[in-house]
């Protein structure tokens, strides 16, 4: 491998999200990935991103690319549905010279396991209403119905740390079990906040409906970017760094969410600051 591959594979993977939510992805990159750093940043002051305009989520969307880039991020991942719909091919056309990976509902994985020709998907309005997910159902959905709920107010609970809560509980039964009636036996996470909740949304399923969560398919396509590119690490005996950042003042939240998904601690999470409309400082 040439120099400067070597000095390009010694940069973290940056991993981007409106909020907690990308930690489910995150997870999966550490357990598939352990010898890599790991850069996560939270836009928590713009969290949830589905309630925002595309063109103000592909702003942040820049603004986070270029932070993890000037800390030599060699890849970077979209763990939002929201920001990949918005955001993934303009940054690509913007910085051809980084791999990005990011985010689709998992239509085809469960089009392809249903019995009864029913799917459920779970997902934010942003995501529905975008022509990459008219583009899936075109593609693997035909002559399978699809039953659709945007999910409102269950990011925001996420993202409180309120997961497993009666209020959360009694949310997903509103939502799911209308689409079970319906005959849905598999149900697609698409957005990552919801594999945080994935016992809670299990329980109002019911152990006959399937989960379909996107992340471990996200991990594995980094994991062949990093091999293309030739920057991918060799197995270590060191487990890489953590590294969090959250544009929330205190960053405490993510902290704490952190530790409890990754089963580690973390170092606190950094502050960022927003210094103008696509800018971000250590603040």
């Amino acid at each position: 491998m040439a120099e400067g591959q070597q000095d390009a594979g010694a940069g973290p993977i940056g991993v981007l999200d409106s909020g907690v939510g990308g930690l489910s992805v995150l997870r999966q990159l550490r357990d598939l990935l352990p010898a890599e750093d790991l850069e996560y940043v939270a836009d928590q002051a713009h969290v949830p991103y589905a309630l925002r305009q595309a063109d103000e989520v592909r702003r942040f969307a820049t603004g986070i690319t270029r932070f993890l880039l000037a800390r030599r991020a060699k890849l970077i991942v979209l763990a939002c549905n929201t920001a990949s719909v918005a955001a993934l091919a303009p940054l690509r056309r913007a910085f051809p010279g980084t791999p990005f990976v990011g985010m689709d509902p998992a239509v085809k994985p469960a089009a392809a396991s249903t019995r009864t020709g029913k799917i459920g998907v779970l997902a934010t309005t942003g995501t529905f209403r975008s022509e990459r997910y008219a583009h899936l159902l075109r593609e693997f959905a035909l002559g399978i119905e699809v039953v659709t709920c945007p999910c409102p107010g269950l990011v925001e609970l996420i993202e409180g740390g309120q997961a497993d809560t009666a209020e959360a509980a009694a949310l997903l039964r509103s939502f799911i079990e209308p689409m079970v009636r319906q005959g849905v036996d598999t149900l697609v996470l698409g957005c990552t906040h919801f594999p945080l909740a994935q016992a809670q949304i299990q329980a109002a399923a019911g152990p006959d409906v399937r989960l379909i969560d996107p992340s471990p398919a996200v991990a594995r396509q980094a994991r062949h970017l990093l091999t293309e590119h030739g920057l991918l690490l060799p197995p270590s005996a060191t487990p890489g760094q953590v590294r969090l950042f959250s544009t929330a003042q205190p960053a405490t939240r993510l902290s704490q969410m952190a530790a409890a998904i990754l089963g580690l601690d973390p170092a606190p999470a950094q502050g960022l600051a927003w210094t103008g409309s696509d800018e971000l400082a250590l603040a």
